[in-house]
């Protein structure tokens, strides 16, 4: 267990929000120093100059948190320093987003080839803690085409790739001070412990499980689809924040339902507690409400043609609950909704805006959901001509 063994080294990729309040702070909790690795030159320069940073918890009271032991390179201009660091790690972190993952992955595969060459045997851990599902796995494939042949078999050995599911919401936030973030309260990181390579590190409020992709599926199934949820049913009636839209009884109740079909899902799959289940979906209602945090419906709502996809987290699901012979028609109006969601600077919505002036809605929807299910797609068509004929969804 770690917390007492101060000046453990960590490698961190991404010196954003997410990175400093939540990574960051689980990191040096857990008695590392950190070195945050980003090309945000004003972000580095400030963790180099202060060598700590303070989070504010969006609780009563304005909490804050404390984290030191930090500091910062910047990798385009001195990517061997990030090679040097992560020759003699114990952790490498990323929170940075999966389209940057492959951009990270030769300073991985180079530092994995410095500690080959020092015959470095110590067990490291690379831990993609990103919102996407086998994040560490798809990192771990970026980073082994960078290998030679002898140094892919010294990581099959040496170096670990555990998925993981992070849960902690971060708001579009403005600060004068490139360090302040504030985050919520809550914060949930689950590790694959099956694929640590280093059995002596246990972060502090880290759950470390045997099987993963439960509490991925809990995840993704209720904040990401309830988030997206809460926006475009919020943007159907005109509100611009997330916390004002969740004030209105009837996005407040469209909420609520949809969760109800995922948690009839998540139970039907998976062997969680219903009254835990219950609790847990309560709690997210109010992360969502809490009223010490802003969070813009654009953003949440933002690039509705990516989660309209046939894995992302509403047709997954849709699909899911229509084999097992489950409700999910409250899944199927906002999927509805998502089709009129019209935001200027999103070129998504304006795509989707725009083709539905000249195709025709049926073959929009196989398009983007990439559905052969014929009555499936007959029940998103019908949702969706009932909102171009004013009949509420």
């Amino acid at each position: 267990m770690l917390g007492s063994g101060e000046g453990r080294q960590a490698v961190h990729f991404g010196a954003g929000n997410i990175g400093r309040g939540f990574i960051g702070e689980t990191l040096n909790d857990s008695g590392f120093d950190v070195t945050f690795v980003d090309v945000n030159k004003e972000i580095i320069d400030a963790l180099n100059e202060r060598g700590e940073y303070t989070i504010t918890l969006a609780a009563e009271g304005d909490p804050t948190v404390h984290v030191s032991g930090v500091s910062g390179i910047n990798n385009m201009e001195h990517p061997e320093q990030v090679v040097d660091k992560i020759e003699t790690a114990e952790l490498v972190t990323t929170a940075i987003g999966p389209n940057i993952l492959p951009r990270i992955a030769p300073l991985i595969a180079q530092g994995i080839e410095a500690r080959f060459k020092a015959n470095n045997l110590d067990p490291l851990d690379v831990v993609a803690a990103e919102n996407m599902v086998g994040g560490s796995e798809k990192l771990k494939e970026y980073v082994y085409t960078n290998l030679d042949a002898d140094v892919k078999a010294f990581a099959d050995e040496h170096v670990g790739f555990p998925n993981s599911a992070v849960d902690r919401i971060v708001p579009q936030q403005h600060h004068d001070d490139p360090l302040a973030v504030t985050v919520e309260k809550f914060k949930e990181w689950v590790v694959d412990e099956t694929a640590v390579r280093n059995e002596n590190i246990r972060l502090k409020g880290v759950h470390y499980v045997d099987d993963l992709l439960p509490f991925i599926e809990r995840k993704l199934f209720s904040v990401n689809t309830g988030h997206a949820t809460t926006a475009y049913t919020g943007a159907s009636r005109g509100y611009d924040t997330i916390q004002d839209a969740l004030k209105d009884l009837h996005v407040k109740v469209r909420l609520e339902k949809v969760l109800a079909e995922i948690r009839s899902l998540l139970l039907d799959k998976w062997d969680f507690n219903e009254a835990d289940l219950e609790e847990y979906h309560k709690i997210l209602v109010e992360r969502f409400a809490n009223p010490r945090l802003s969070d813009s419906i654009a953003r949440v709502a933002r690039t509705p043609i990516r989660k309209l996809g046939y894995d992302e987290r509403f047709i997954r699901p849709i699909r899911e609950l229509e084999e097992r012979g489950l409700e999910y028609d409250e899944l199927v109006k906002v999927v509805a909704t998502m089709f009129y969601f019209d935001q200027d600077d999103d070129e998504q919505a304006m795509e989707i805006q725009s083709r539905m002036q000249t195709e025709d809605v049926r073959d929009l929807v196989i398009a983007f959901t990439e559905l052969t299910d014929d009555d499936l797609i007959d029940e998103i068509v019908h949702r969706i001509n009932h909102i171009s004929n004013n009949i509420p969804v």
